[in-house]
């Protein structure tokens, strides 16, 4: 579990690629104070587990699924990302619940300066859109943010110079790529209230009631 505030930016030193998979390695320091293997961190939203690391990289193994469902396929040697740990059980949530899952890829279609903050409009895949609400959470690229406007197809969010400084969101431009996680208690929700009871009047009667 993660909080979407991000700890630093990292570097990518090494892709390796496999077939449908790929291996990374990235550098880093804050987020390897307290490393250890099988750690989670998150990587622009992705949820990866520490393989190895040393002293100031550790590396990643990313499997099929993940490469289809974010994009991840897109980094490269030299690519920067935002990275978060786990958040620890005795922790404060300063974000909001983020499960680094990605649901899907969203594309900053505008962004406009407005005083100190920076407003991005980022264009989803359809089936996203039913959990995205006014005043709502969404996590872009592990980046944990508030929804300020809801179109069509797309939504608006503000960075706040903060998050300008200490994330790569504010530096990612119009047609760009991004990872979005959407709020996870409207996931929860939404699959509560269209599951299928099972304790029917049918089932009632099959089984002797």
């Amino acid at each position: 579990m993660f909080t979407g505030i991000v700890e630093e930016v990292g570097k990518i030193t090494s892709v390796r690629a496999k077939p449908q998979a790929m291996e990374l390695t990235i550098a880093c320091s804050l987020v390897l104070e307290d490393v250890k293997r099988g750690d989670s961190i998150s990587i622009s939203g992705i949820c990866l587990t520490v393989s190895t690391f040393t002293s100031n990289t550790f590396t990643v193994d990313v499997i099929p699924e993940t490469v289809k469902s974010s994009a991840i396929a897109g980094l490269k040697t030299g690519s920067r990302v935002n990275l978060e740990r786990a958040m620890p059980a005795n922790g404060r949530f300063g974000g909001h619940f983020v499960s680094g899952h990605i649901d899907g890829i969203g594309v900053i279609r505008a962004e406009k300066k407005e005083a100190n903050a920076i407003t991005k409009t980022i264009e989803l895949e359809p089936h996203l859109m039913k959990y995205m609400m006014l005043k709502g959470s969404i996590a872009v690229d592990g980046t944990s943010l508030t929804i300020f406007d809801v179109g069509h197809n797309t939504v608006t969010i503000s960075l706040i110079p903060t998050t300008q400084q200490d994330s790569l969101l504010g530096e990612k431009g119009i047609g760009s790529r991004v990872n979005i996680e959407c709020d996870l208690l409207a996931k929860y929700t939404e699959r509560i209230q269209t599951a299928e009871p099972k304790m029917t009047k049918n089932w009632l009667s099959e089984h002797g009631f």
